[in-house]
């Protein structure tokens, strides 16, 4: 016996397959739910099997692309370490150097 086509994504089987899952696990649900819910895993199981992955397009390789991209972007070398004294003079040193060419030039 062949199974059907299938209707919808494989993401919607996956979701189907953990709502019915539930019902069998349920304590509150009676034998024939139980058995029903069985049936249609077994199902939805052997639909998953029989479908083959989409086939990749463009798009997964623009994807592809974009991530490669943000990966160069990111620096190779480790950041400074913030907090130093050092950041804090060297701002200072930068304020200071401002205000004196600014009082100058005036």
């Amino acid at each position: 016996m062949q199974a059907k086509p299938i209707s919808g994504s494989v993401g919607a089987l996956r979701r189907k397959l953990r709502a019915l899952a539930s019902v069998i696990e349920d304590g509150g649900a009676t034998a024939p739910e139980k058995a029903n819910a069985q049936s249609l895993t077994e199902r939805l199981e052997e639909k998953l099997q029989a479908a083959q992955p989409p086939a990749a397009d463009w798009s997964d390789n623009l994807f592809r692309l974009g991530r490669w991209a943000a990966e160069m972007r990111k620096s190779a070398a480790p950041a400074g370490v913030k907090g130093d004294w050092t950041d804090n003079a060297h701002r200072l040193g930068k304020a200071v150097r401002r205000g004196y060419k600014n009082w100058f030039s005036e």
